[in-house]
């Protein structure tokens, strides 16, 4: 009897660690490697409580989020997020080349004149196309955030592409980015993005390029001295996860959690260039820094020493691709 009440007992308690494991929340960890006061780091907080708030998700999915590079770095986040160790992320459209060579399209230099062109191009058929283009190789794009267009800084004055000439820019782990400083024979060195502050004071690297959020975030004001206002490039982000755990999830689940990154994006997208302007702003405040803007001549010469490098990567993207990206220039 004693064992027979022994056994019941055991089998209620495992019924019980059963359905209470079942009970358990899905987690998504939703890692980045930027500051939370940047426009990825907005839209990742924003996602998570929105998550949370939403009636339907409630008990069912909990969002952590890990900024600052403090779950994974920029190296091994991708690598991460495969293995399943991570279920989200926001990595900047240069990380992708490794899985697909079209999403190249967006580091070529001075392919998109304002951030209305690249709205035009990645809410069209063709952008939207590349968020599932990597759907074989494990991973899944859900939106596109901006952060910004992209300005040079240095530790000089550089107002024409000649004065770039020698010096050691950090760029991001893209063939085309390299190429991009390469046109202009200035010397590409790819650095983490939590290593750009150091690079930048020990002299390892002279240069870099990014957005303002990004710049004054990161304090890189206070290590260059000179800021060029190219607007020459686009740093958006694609926010992806694991195509099986998102296969894998209740199909209501999966449907309200794209709901809810579809309305994070407007409000992203919306706020990005706010956050840049502000930055600016406080870059200027700060007086670390000179800030140069170029006239249309002067960015017109820059476009045209960068040309080159739609033509070197032209098979690799697709041409008509390109075509595409650079017809959204013209406003319907």
């Amino acid at each position: 009897m004693l064992k027979l009440t022994k056994a019941l007992f055991c089998a209620a308690a495992f019924s019980m660690a059963g359905l209470a494991q079942a009970a358990d929340p899905i987690v998504i960890k939703f890692a980045h490697v930027v500051a939370e006061n940047t426009p990825k780091g907005q839209g990742a907080l924003m996602f998570q409580k929105m998550v949370a708030a939403d009636p339907q998700l409630k008990d069912k999915v909990k969002v952590e989020v890990f900024p600052n590079s403090s779950l994974f770095g920029d190296g091994k986040e991708m690598e991460a997020l495969l293995l399943g160790d991570v279920q989200m992320l926001a990595p900047s459209l240069a990380k992708f080349e490794h899985y697909t060579k079209q999403v190249q399209i967006f580091d070529l230099p001075f392919l998109f004149n304002d951030l209305a062109a690249v709205d035009r191009f990645q809410q069209g058929p063709r952008g939207k196309a590349l968020l599932t283009a990597m759907d074989d190789k494990g991973i899944h794009g859900l939106a596109y955030w901006h952060n910004g267009l992209k300005q040079l800084s240095a530790n000089k004055k550089v107002i024409q592409p000649k004065d770039a000439r020698g010096l050691k820019f950090r760029v991001q782990a893209s063939s085309v980015l390299e190429e991009q400083f390469k046109a202009i024979r200035a010397n590409p060195r790819k650095m983490s993005f939590a290593e750009v502050y150091q690079g930048l004071q020990t002299g390892t690297v002279n240069g870099t390029e990014n957005t303002w959020s990004n710049y004054e975030s990161q304090k890189v004001n206070e290590v260059q001295p000179f800021f060029t206002e190219t607007n020459h490039g686009l740093i958006d982000y694609m926010v992806i996860t694991n195509s099986k755990f998102w296969n894998g999830l209740p199909e209501d689940v999966r449907g309200e959690l794209q709901k809810i990154m579809d309305q994070v994006t407007v409000e992203v997208n919306k706020q990005a260039e706010a956050l840049n302007q502000t930055a600016r702003q406080k870059i200027i405040d700060s007086k670390t820094s000179e800030i140069d803007p170029l006239t249309p001549e002067q960015r017109q010469e820059w476009r045209e020493a960068m040309r080159p490098v739609w033509d070197k990567f032209s098979d690799e993207i697709g041409a008509d691709l390109i075509k595409a990206a650079d017809d959204s220039n013209k406003a319907s």
